[in-house]
């Protein structure tokens, strides 16, 4: 097994194209986490550190920023804006013809789209930045600024997320894997020192054993993770005619992954599942009547992240949001359109639109295992912790699911390219003349 890692890791670099990818995203990491370390000005990092330290909710939200929410960066929003316009357009996308028409366009549809996310998550951001602004003004972490001082704070909130979001498009370019999911990883890793720091100075002796439960539960999380991202149903496909260098063949596979939505799923429900707990407190900062204060304080304890409500909303979104997004990236139509032109067909289906609604049934019953999976994954460690009774680990299951997946999507990415520099090499040497 470490020759293996030893060789793939040599084999990489080996590659200059590969080297060239590699270094281009850990240039742009280092210049993401330089800009997280940016404080905004005007802010009490004191009062800041306690308000965060008392706040799961807040605590939360700070590991998934990669800590630039409890510094107060000009990255402090970081990617949430983006996420939040991706998932209004994609909503929107199911009930706008236009928006419909362009997600049918392939290539230039979709870039289209991603152009209309970009322009909407400029006034998102500037909206969560007076947002986090008042927030922070009642909690009197910020003292409250001039309308000028003010606006210079908005803007330099709003363009550290433009810029969170370019630097993630850069590195889905030129780097390695997709950039928005690498940041989000690199956040989550980058914060996990501090909370495993945190978390060691909390522990007392009588908790070894609990620990060592958990640490056992947690092992057995990732291995599933990995089997679940790794699982495929392989759909044998017949062709009528066709022939690979001269030699018949008539078969091949239509491999369908269990979860065809990955992370994304989970992204979209941990932006969504905040928000009432966001908007109880954004209520509860200013002079309000005792009235709405009470149901601040009612919503915030009904959304705690170790609640029931809070649980079963957030499972409730992450299986809602995995057959959304698997319907957006998986066409059962225009795959059986596809097989059809080529003359293929499956085993006993005939061509067309059985074809097709044979595929949807497939992918309906998978799509049921794999969010099942992804919503029992995100809520289990809180379930844990509650069991066995340690709710310092701040450690949960969507970061682990996050970068396990990352992981994975990365490492075969570059088997991928490894692959095709290979087979490229054996194309360019079988094309030069023999003496």
């Amino acid at each position: 097994m470490i020759n293996q890692i030893v060789e793939f890791f040599s084999r990489l670099l080996r590659s200059r194209e590969i080297r060239r990818k590699l270094l281009i995203t850990a240039a742009i990491l280092v210049v993401y986490r330089f800009a997280a370390h940016i404080p905004a000005a005007g802010v009490d990092r004191s009062s800041l550190q306690r308000l965060f330290t008392g706040s799961p909710l807040l605590s939360l939200l700070d590991v998934f920023s990669g800590g630039t929410l409890a510094n107060f960066s000009i990255m402090a929003l970081a990617l949430t804006p983006y996420i939040n316009a991706s998932i209004i357009l994609q909503l929107l996308t199911m009930v706008v013809p236009r928006l419909e028409e362009l997600s049918k366009e392939g290539e230039y549809g979709q870039e289209k789209i991603n152009q209309y996310t970009r322009f909407l998550m400029v006034p998102l951001a500037a909206m969560q930045s007076f947002g986090m602004y008042t927030l922070l003004t009642g909690q009197g972490v910020i003292d409250r600024l001039e309308t000028l001082p003010l606006i210079a704070m908005l803007v330099t909130m709003t363009a550290g997320s433009v810029f969170s979001v370019w630097l993630g498009e850069l590195i889905t370019e030129y780097g390695i894997g997709n950039g928005i999911s690498f940041l989000i990883f690199a956040g989550i890793v980058a914060r996990l020192p501090v909370t495993v720091a945190q978390s060691v100075t909390t522990v007392q002796s009588s908790d070894l054993l609990r620990i060592s439960v958990f640490l056992i539960l947690a092992f057995v999380i990732i291995a599933l993770i990995v089997f679940v991202n790794e699982a495929k149903r392989n759909i044998p496909i017949t062709y009528a005619r066709r022939s690979v260098r001269g030699l018949a063949s008539n078969t091949s596979i239509l491999p369908l992954k269990l979860n065809q939505a990955g992370v994304i799923p989970i992204i979209f429900a941990v932006s969504l599942v905040f928000l009432p707990s966001m908007v109880a407190q954004f209520l509860s900062s200013g002079n309000v009547s005792d009235q709405i204060y009470q149901i601040s304080v009612k919503i915030t304890q009904l959304f705690n992240p170790n609640s029931f409500v809070y649980n079963g909303t957030y499972f409730a979104l992450v299986f809602g949001f995995t057959y959304f997004y698997t319907s957006v990236v998986f066409n059962p139509e225009k795959i059986a359109e596809n097989l059809q032109k080529n003359g293929g067909f499956i085993s006993g289906i005939r061509p067309g639109g059985a074809t097709k609604n044979y595929l949807s049934y497939v992918i309906t019953r998978i799509t049921l295992v794999g969010a099942l999976f992804l919503g029992l994954i995100a809520i289990l460690p809180s379930l844990i912790q509650n069991s066995i009774g340690i709710s310092n680990l701040a450690i949960g299951g969507t970061g682990v699911l996050i970068v396990v997946s990352v992981i994975l999507e990365m490492t075969s990415e570059l088997e991928g390219q490894l692959v095709m520099k290979k087979y490229e090499s054996f194309i360019a040497v079988s094309r030069k003349p023999r003496a």
